[in-house]
């Protein structure tokens, strides 16, 4: 039994279609669930509550924690901490291994490549919390009470990954027939993950015993994108002419006066201002596992993106 902890994301729903999960035996598990397989199990559970998340895990050989909590600061400082803590305690109660999917947050700005060795240094209340609920990890696997693994990405783009910033400012906007739009810096780079890859990296993972223990960055493309060079593909390979729009800082904190993930993204708006680059060179060489170029991975989110508007 693999359990799911944050069931109905786009990451949930591409861990269990890979390769990998294929016939494992698959508990997906939130407050609302739904299947994705037909012999998926579906548990209804809030990971905030202690006693629910242990009745999730028990009977689990792994749990990966893949859950989102609304983006709000305030909120993440209540109940990331409560989530970590029941989850790490339902697995070490039931003996389930677990794989923890972070971001970068709690990395802070860096100058070069992000890697699994790059120290916390958080510059925000989001990356502070990040870096708690890592480090509250870490302890217990250094310990031995716990077998388990963090898995980090870059930002995510792919079919299907509606909450992305690259969905709404990108891909919904060229379906719709106006023009990308960016915020930040466009010409400094700034790597995304495909989720397609970072679902078949965690299923290889989560059943890979040698994994456990460590930081694991999951495939990302080593390509110096830009903003204005991830817009510029899009618009080629739909057929559009590049055109870019940018928000400059002072409308975006004008805006987030009235709008309030704008006004939660304000603290995080260094990782748009200066290059991002990630490096997922790891586990390429350990598992063989390489990132989907850009080229096709933009290709295939603009397809299925017509494909589902076609099927409206």
């Amino acid at each position: 039994m693999h359990t799911i902890l944050g069931a109905n994301g786009v990451i949930a729903r591409e861990l269990s279609s890979a390769p990998a999960s294929t016939g494992t035996r698959i508990r997906q598990v939130s407050r609302h669930p739904r299947k994705v397989n037909a012999g998926d199990d579906a548990v209804a559970a809030d990971l905030l509550d202690a006693r629910a998340t242990a009745d999730a895990v028990a009977g689990s050989e792994v749990a990966y924690l893949v859950a989102g909590l609304k983006y709000d600061a305030a909120v993440w400082q209540a109940q990331w901490p409560r989530v970590m803590r029941n989850v790490i305690d339902a697995c070490t109660r039931h003996g389930a291994r677990l794989v923890f999917l972070d971001n970068v947050y709690a990395y802070g700005r860096v100058e070069g490549a992000m890697t699994e060795d790059t120290p916390f240094n958080p510059v925000s209340r989001k990356g502070e919390v990040r870096a708690q609920i890592a480090t509250m990890l870490l302890e217990h696997m250094r310990r031995g009470d716990l077998q388990a693994m963090i898995v980090r990405s870059a930002d995510f783009y792919g079919p299907g990954a509606v909450q992305s910033f690259p969905h709404a400012t990108v891909f919904e906007r060229l379906r719709a027939g106006k023009a990308p739009q960016w915020i930040g810096n466009p010409q400094a780079v700034h790597a995304f993950t495909y989720t397609p890859d970072a679902g078949r990296a965690i299923a290889v993972l989560g059943r890979a015993t040698q994994a456990y223990g460590q930081t694991w960055h999951l495939p990302t493309s080593s390509e110096a994108m830009t903003g204005a060079g991830f817009a510029r593909l899009a618009c080629e390979l739909a057929g559009r002419p590049f055109r870019l729009r940018v928000a400059p800082r002072w409308m975006l904190k004008l805006m987030g006066l009235f709008v309030p993930v704008l006004r939660e993204n304000d603290e995080m708006m260094y990782q748009f201002e200066h290059d991002y680059r990630f490096d997922s060179g790891k586990i390429a060489s350990a598992f063989g596992l390489r990132a989907t170029p850009y080229l096709e991975g933009i290709a295939e989110t603009l397809k299925r993106a017509a494909r589902g508007a076609a099927g409206r």
